[in-house]
């Protein structure tokens, strides 16, 4: 049995930032690459250790908040995809907040005390339980009306 979904104009917003995350972690992997010229860790390395280099938990902290970053996109993308058929402006909006917490997030991993990252960083796990809760009321929409 297929389920026809339409999209709808604002769609186009989830779409949006989509992208608007694609070149956050863009930009963050720019940022570990200066990180690596400026403390000195290598390819292939890809966590320095601090017996070997004295920068090597500020170096370790940028390479964790993209690698957290990169971990999380999956779960940020299907939950803003999907949960954006059903309600797009609800998850475009937080789509951004989503985004610019991570943005907070990684610039507060950054500074070499990860505890930083949750200053303002924190508020992307609000945006993505309210993803959640969107793609979950797009779930039950689609078994209601597969029911009907």
């Amino acid at each position: 049995m297929a389920v026809l979904v339409e999209l709808s104009k604002e769609y186009g917003y989830v779409v949006l930032t989509v992208v608007a995350y694609a070149f956050l972690n863009f930009w963050m992997s720019f940022q570990v690459g200066a990180a690596r010229k400026k403390y000195k860790v290598f390819y292939p390395t890809l966590y320095a250790v601090e017996s070997e280099n004295k920068d090597a938990k500020r170096f370790n902290c940028v390479q964790r908040g993209h690698q957290n970053s990169l971990e999380m996109m999956p779960l940020f993308f299907v939950t803003v995809l999907l949960g954006g058929l059903q309600h797009p402006v609800v998850a475009a909006a937080l789509g951004v907040l989503y985004t610019v917490a991570r943005f907070f997030y990684f610039k507060g991993y950054a500074t070499g005390v990860p505890e930083n990252r949750l200053k303002l960083g924190g508020l992307n796990f609000l945006a993505i339980i309210g993803l959640i809760l969107c793609t979950a009321s797009f779930g039950i929409n689609l078994v209601i009306r597969e029911a009907i």
